[in-house]
């Protein structure tokens, strides 16, 4: 049996492995088309900081959410074609986003994959539940009953949501089980998404070296 010291030494060196595992967890993304020009960095063991600069001011808002709620630190700067709408912006935020999480996620070892959560957001309540297997899909079921949030288009959250999973290799599943206000839908949908990835890509100390899945990888 270990001594106290060689128990303490074994924890040390275990969660020296962890942090250093953590340090590795970073990525930027750079991706420019006729259409939009987009910067994404994310660190997934970060503190929840963010700098987001998006030229849409609720998604901005949002995606201040996505990040506090998370623990990933986002900076995020986007330049895109607002003058026609916000589409094409909104599409390629969570294509570019997507792809930064992915990347930094790596080859998904020592992660606990999975997690759900209810997100309640005063009179509205999100379900979302996430696996974070390497095979992106989106199923949405939430409704808004008004054509924009303010100056948003809410039919573009559904737009970010599907651009986020198919990039970043998620499958999400997002359910809003009832609410009234839109922009507590979406906050709500945003912050469900926030703390589903916390809990789903948090390294388990358990298994930091195995990948969580029998076929021994999780690339689709």
């Amino acid at each position: 049996m270990l001594g106290k010291g060689g128990a303490h030494l074994l924890h040390l060196l275990r969660d020296a492995a962890i942090s250093q595992d953590k340090a590795m967890r970073k990525a930027t993304i750079e991706r420019s088309t006729t259409e939009t020009s987009i910067t994404a960095s994310v660190d997934l063991d970060g503190s929840g900081a963010y700098e987001v600069a998006t030229g849409i001011g609720f998604l901005d808002h949002m995606l201040e959410q996505l990040a506090r709620h998370s623990l990933i630190d986002v900076s995020l700067a986007a330049k895109g074609d607002l003058h026609i709408d916000a589409h094409h912006t909104t599409e390629d935020i969570g294509i570019a986003l997507g792809q930064a999480v992915g990347q930094a996620l790596g080859d998904r070892k020592g992660i606990r994959r999975y997690a759900s959560i209810d997100l309640p957001m005063d009179e509205a309540l999100t379900r979302v539940a996430i696996d974070v297997s390497g095979r992106p899909y989106l199923v949405w079921r939430t409704k808004f009953s008004l054509a924009k949030i303010g100056d948003f288009d809410s039919e573009l959250a559904r737009e970010w949501f599907h651009a986020f999973a198919m990039n970043s290799g998620t499958t999400l599943h997002i359910e809003t089980l009832y609410g009234d206000n839109n922009h507590h839908i979406a906050e709500s949908c945003f912050k469900g998404l926030a703390r589903a990835l916390r809990a789903a890509i948090e390294i388990d100390p358990n298994q930091k070296d195995r990948v969580p899945s029998t076929k021994g990888t999780l690339k689709g």
